[in-house]
């Protein structure tokens, strides 16, 4: 040793320190093997996370890939699962990559089975004939889903397979099954409105929609075969939809309470106005008006207590027929109507699949609830739809339930026990105590995800979800289901007057909450990586059960504090160029009109901000610190830390502009701008969306094709 105290040199290095090294690596590779084999039963439940790495690595990626990528990263991965079978670690390892491909392989097999012609243009005054598949009652308008359609200006190779039109309500709506001809003007699916919105166009691929548009006259009822196969079936739910709103209607005078309880009877939430809605969402009660796990449990939950009850209380058949199992048998039929009843979105399919799964296990006399149900389910629910796999329907409805039940694995014996020693009046403590934990760790879960998606946080949600759940399961759900047993016989009014009685009350409590001060937070849009990493620390913490399982909020804590680290643009481009917004000194935008619409609503929600700033002035400006805005008739200069961003709105001040400013940003055509950043109706309609950061070293661009790339959704940009 030297006198240091550091290990000698030898002729081959110092072994002494090498020795210890290897001492470390040994017993932290030992205690990590330890802590990997305690959880040995929870390994299978990363399974179905790999499967989703690989469909959020297909949709990740910028090119299409060959045909046969997906194929042969399957063929890869089982050719090493094969050669290294042998070897518990390597095989896991390669399990997982198989997984990953098989992910990857689902999702691009789904691409190419929705494929189909999808608008690329505007077509105005069209002549479109086709099958009504779908009825969407909204306030002011009906909007319609066609298929089976003709267009007067498109060849049948190009006419998409389904049309969504929006409609006037001055006249009635068709009848669905029907076929109707009328006037419209057509538009493709919407590209996002910046680089990482919101893709309604990958949306509209996946559902099959292949425009959009509007009617411009009067709906003409077209004589037609009738409807067969599947349709049939779809159809006559649609009608059956259509009948219940109706009905409700009828019975309930007020509009906004006769839209909730049509919501929470058929899943239409189109009729209910914004006003509500936003109270819902401030309030934390959004999650009541879509069609999810907790509607179907509880609608499945009241059939089958209710079927035992009847057959227990017939001593012949309680003592010979195992009513238990058959009354499981009724819960699964009643989840697999009620789902096709609300029109089957993915979060009530994956709720029809959990249920189903319970009461298989009731009939099999197996425990109902388990994380390993939840990763099936989820297997499933994925491989149906992958792309839906993006969405917060599928991401919130999941985080819930796998953060419910990896708290119920947590106290379930200890809550078990206290219940047992509680008397009548412990217990009712310990529902109410049941349901504020439910609603902690369901709005733990789904927060995340709401900050993703839509840049919001519920601060009372907790509180108003203790009042509004009992109201929805003793009262509301228990008259739902009395409704639909009454509704054939056309008796279904008073049920659905004491229904309203439980939705008024909710209604109120969302009212109530949504509005209070600091009631709800919205903040800047979260990067990928920072949402990347909350889901991954998420996973953590649920999968694993021993204390390394508390590692996962490292990453939680890191992605919650992402949208503080992220800095929106200075300027913000319209994929058509109609509408510009540049960033004012108090962070807020200003846009260059009013119009714009949903693409301003969209950059405003992005920033986390509440309401925009009035729109560019004709004519002046202003000037604070190192931003100011000045604007005449030919267009506004912007100038930001030194740089010069010249908006015109006429193509005479182009010459002037392109020699003088560091960036044009027009919705003309800017042939041999001299400018450093150019941007101008053919950059527009080649790369969407434009965003311009102004920064010390330059002006960054980021575009919308340039993130997403080209995909076989993206209509060529």
């Amino acid at each position: 040793m030297t006198a240091a105290g550091w290990p000698e040199e030898t002729a081959d290095g110092p072994p002494a320190l090498g020795g210890r090294w290897r001492r470390l690596l040994a017993r932290a590779g030992g205690r990590l093997a330890a802590l990997a084999g305690a959880e040995g039963e929870r390994w299978v439940l990363w399974l179905p996370v790999a499967f989703g790495a690989g469909v959020s690595l297909y949709f990740g990626l910028r090119q299409e890939p060959v045909w046969w990528g997906g194929l042969a990263g399957v063929g890869g991965a089982v050719v090493l699962l094969l050669a290294v079978r042998r070897w518990f670690a390597l095989a896991g390892v390669a399990m997982a990559l198989l997984m990953v491909a098989a992910g990857f392989l689902v999702a691009q097999a789904h691409t190419v089975r929705m494929a189909a012609p999808v608008l690329t243009r505007s077509i105005a005054g069209a002549t479109v004939t086709g099958r009504v598949m779908a009825v969407e009652r909204r306030p002011g308008a009906v909007r319609i889903t066609l298929r089976e359609a003709t267009v007067s200006r498109l060849a049948p190779e190009q006419t998409p397979a389904a049309l969504r039109i929006r409609l006037s309500d001055r006249n009635p709506a068709p009848v669905p099954g029907s076929v109707v001809r009328l006037r419209a003007t057509l538009l493709p699916p919407q590209a996002p409105a910046e680089p990482g919105a919101f893709d309604f166009q990958r949306r509209a691929w996946f559902m099959g929609l292949g425009g959009t548009g509007f009617a411009t006259g009067a709906v003409e009822q077209v004589e037609a075969p009738p409807v067969t196969g599947w349709s049939t079936v779809a159809i006559a739910f649609e009608r059956a939809r259509g009948a219940i709103a109706e009905r409700v209607a009828a019975a309930i005078g007020d509009p906004v309470e006769a839209s909730v309880t049509t919501a929470l009877l058929n899943g239409e939430e189109f009729g209910i106005p914004e006003a509500t809605l936003d109270d819902f969402r401030n309030s934390g009660l959004a999650h009541l008006l879509s069609i999810s796990g907790l509607h179907v449990g509880i609608a499945a939950g009241i059939l089958f207590y209710v079927v035992r009850a009847l057959l227990a209380a017939v001593p012949y058949i309680a003592l010979r027929w195992p009513i238990k199992k058959i009354a499981a048998l009724f819960g699964i039929v009643s989840a697999l109507a009620y789902t096709l009843l609300v029109g089957a979105p993915l979060p009530t399919v994956r709720s029809v699949l959990m249920t189903g799964m319970v009461m298989g296990a009731i009939m099999l006399d197996r425990h109902p609830l388990s994380m390993r149900l939840v990763a099936f389910a989820g297997l499933v629910t994925i491989a149906m739809d992958p792309e839906g796999m993006l969405g917060p329907s599928f991401q919130m409805s999941f985080a819930a339930v796998v953060a419910l039940i990896a708290a119920f694995e947590r106290g379930s014996v200890r809550l078990a026990e206290w219940r047992r020693d509680a008397g009548w009046f412990g217990r009712g403590l310990f529902y109410v105590g049941g349901i504020l934990l439910t609603s902690v760790v369901a709005t733990l879960a789904t927060l995340p995800f709401s900050l993703f998606h839509f840049q919001q946080i519920a601060f009372y949600g907790v509180l108003s979800n203790l009042i509004a759940i009992p109201i929805t399961s003793f009262w509301v759900m228990p008259w739902s289901l009395i409704a639909y047993a009454l509704l054939p016989f056309g008796l279904e009014a008073p049920a659905l007057i004491a229904m309203n009685w439980g939705d008024r009350a909710v209604i109120w409590t969302a009212a109530f909450f949504g509005r209070l001060p600091w009631a709800s937070l919205t903040v800047p849009a979260m990067p990928v990586a920072g949402f990347a990493a909350l889901v991954a620390g998420g996973l953590w913490l649920c999968v694993w059960r021993r204390r390394w399982r508390w590692l996962g909020m490292l990453p939680i804590l890191a992605g919650l504090a992402s949208p503080m680290l992220v800095e929106r643009p200075d300027v913000l481009v319209a994929g058509d160029g109609t509408v510009v917004a540049v960033r004012l000194p108090d962070g807020r935008l200003s846009a260059s009109g009013k119009g714009g619409g949903r693409v301003t609503e969209t950059w405003r929600e992005r920033d986390g901000e509440r309401t925009t700033a009035d729109p560019w002035p004709v004519a002046g400006g202003w000037s604070e610190g190192e931003r100011s805005l000045s604007c005449d008739a030919l267009g506004c200069l912007y100038r930001l830390r030194g740089k010069m961003l010249a908006l015109p709105r006429l193509p005479d001040s182009l010459d002037e502009d392109c020699g003088a400013a560091d960036a044009v940003v027009t919705a003309a055509v800017a042939r041999g701008c001299r400018a450093g950043v150019v941007v101008d109706r053919w950059a527009l309609r080649h790369e969407g969306a434009h965003t311009l950061t102004v920064t010390a070293e330059g002006i960054k661009v980021e575009t919308v094709r340039g993130l997403r790339g080209d995909r076989p959704w993206t209509g060529g940009r």
